[in-house]
């Protein structure tokens, strides 16, 4: 059976494509693109062969495309930098097709689309799972500034290798070769042997094509915030046919990026990971035309004559006709003094792949009553020794879903610990216990190497300021129901009411967590980013007959 990651385009596939590109022939061996190169082009080999190497690995074959068969990762919808070195070997002949061009066939012709993107993300599994590559990261676990990195990495989907000095004879060999101590860390290493001390996200960001540059143009719609509900947004007006720009500070998926399996959500009887869902989303967005940009974190906002102007973290200024608001919400902090020198050694605010190892047969706790926590806790369950599930309350099924539940309570290594706090954290460099105060019981000490959080919810709207309203909370107000004196006196409102998600500014909508009264969970987000679209065609078709 022909192996899915390296389908064959049929030859009316091909006669298609032809029109979105160029042929080439090369007569000697040709290197077609490089690893690093951003915006590289896609090749559909007619003749002859095409060598994808890895340099991190002596430039050993990952594979050898023939015949009607075609280079390309999902990394080509984006910025994203080329992982691999490809190479036309002597007496080849490829259809060469930009970017750009590429990703108006793929939105064009629905059976090429099928085939690319299928192909793409399997190729990028196979990456990330099967092979040891990309970047390298040297730190130690125990580091909040190395955590970063790698939870970076990790949820934005890049390849890359940690090095952990405690525990790794290479990552000690490294450092001595560049003269380093452990007093440098944490160090990136590319594949050229270039490093970079203590990267930032921006720098790590830019140099894998992450983080994209805009222009001056005044887009149809920016969405602020990749989670369920800006991402379905962001598909949504990008298959529609709107110029859409989407930011986020951190990752796809916000928080249901952070659920280790949704099980509830429609269409996955088997249920998915937020990870894989948001990363499925991203890529769906970017093959409708949606440029995407992370981390690119709202500080400010104005409105002036119908246009919208964002300041966003790394200097940049975005400029747009109207706003999805879709920034969510973050999970609290713990009430606890110490509580920021454990983050990311010990403690957590999510539990993927990632934690798996450093939870093995550890003690760990889960502190919250809601769905993040019974999925943490049920993922973690299958690598630690002893979950323990820390509630305020005394009743599991209060704001936690039956099914989950149920399996909490037929897991033998889980323990519910029900009218608990934790109230304070001990350890010198990570989590080494932690103390529990039991409503009527007292307290009590438990050795918790790994505490993962998921409690309350603080919206993200220090962006907002004064600009739309907003309730006691933070949470911004939507729909007809917002008194008349809160609303901008406009030409719009003049005639009509604000739709159902628009705010108090007409144009300006927010869906999801971040708004008052929403339902949280994945399918509804999902349903208001999608029903958002529709109200911004309204408003933009309003706003061709409003005179400044």
């Amino acid at each position: 059976m022909k192996d899915a990651r390296f389908p064959e385009l049929t030859a009316r596939q091909i006669g298609v494509l032809k029109n979105y590109g160029e042929i080439e022939s090369f007569a000697e061996t040709t290197t077609l693109f490089r690893i690093g190169d951003q915006q590289y082009d896609f090749f559909v080999v007619m003749a002859g062969s095409i060598t994808i190497e890895n340099p991190a690995d002596q430039h050993k074959p990952i594979t050898i495309h023939k015949k009607n068969e075609f280079t390309g990762d999902s990394g080509m919808l984006s910025y994203r930098s080329s992982q691999f070195n490809g190479v036309a070997q002597p007496k080849t002949c490829v259809l060469r097709i930009s970017p750009k061009q590429l990703k108006k066939a793929i939105s064009a012709h629905s059976d090429i689309s099928d085939i690319l993107l299928n192909a793409f993300l399997l190729r990028q599994e196979t990456v990330l799972s099967q092979y040891e590559g990309g970047l390298k990261l040297i730190g130690t676990s125990n580091s909040k500034e190395t955590y970063a990195i790698r939870d970076f990495m990790d949820k934005n989907h890049l390849w890359y290798n940690f090095l952990d000095v405690s525990s790794s004879k290479n990552a000690e060999d490294l450092l001595t070769h560049f003269g380093l101590t452990q007093e440098d860390l944490p160090i990136l290493i590319n594949s050229e042997a270039k490093l970079c001390q203590n990267p930032t996200l921006e720098e790590l960001a830019r140099y894998t094509g992450v983080l994209m540059e805009f222009d001056d143009t005044i887009f149809d719609v920016l969405v602020i915030g990749a989670g369920p509900a800006g991402l379905a947004a962001s598909v949504y007006a990008a298959s529609e046919g709107l110029e859409v720009v989407t930011i986020d500070g951190k990752a796809p998926g916000g928080q249901a990026g952070k659920s280790s399996k949704i099980e509830n959500y429609l269409g996955f009887p088997t249920g998915i990971s937020g990870r894989d869902l948001a990363n499925n989303a991203y890529i769906q967005a970017q093959k409708f035309g949606c440029n995407i940009s992370i981390p690119h974190k709202a500080e400010s906002i104005s409105y002036e004559k119908g246009v919208f102007t964002v300041n966003a973290t790394n200097n940049k200024v975005i400029k747009t006709k109207a706003i999805v608001a879709a920034t969510g919400a973050d999970y609290r902090q713990l009430p606890i003094s110490n509580i920021e020198k454990y983050e990311g050694s010990g403690v957590f605010y999510s539990a993927t792949g990632m934690n798996a190892s450093t939870c093995k047969n550890e003690i760990v706790g889960v502190v919250g009553g809601g769905n993040s926590a019974g999925q943490a806790a049920m993922f973690l369950a299958d690598h630690a020794k002893t979950v323990y599930v820390i509630i305020r309350g005394d009743d599991l099924g209060a704001k936690m879903s039956d099914y989950l539940v149920q399996r909490i309570n037929a897991t033998d290594n889980i323990t519910v610990l029900k009218s608990t706090q934790v109230t304070e954290l001990h350890g010198q460099y990570h989590l080494e216990s932690v103390v529990l105060q039991h409503k009527t019981q007292g307290n009590s000490k438990k050795p918790i190497t790994n505490l993962f959080t998921f409690i309350g919810a603080k919206p993200c709207t220090e962006w907002v300021a004064d600009l739309v309203e907003t309730d006691e909370k933070g949470f911004i107000c939507t729909g007809p129901g917002i008194k008349k004196e809160k609303l901008l006196q406009c030409e719009i409102f003049k005639k009509r009411k604000p739709q159902s998600l628009e705010t108090s500014i007409p144009g300006f909508f927010a869906v999801g967590d971040v708004r008052k009264g929403s339902v949280k969970r994945v399918a509804s987000a999902v349903g208001e980013g999608s029903m958002a679209v529709s109200q911004v065609h309204q408003y933009l078709a309003e706003l061709k007959k409003v005179s400044y």
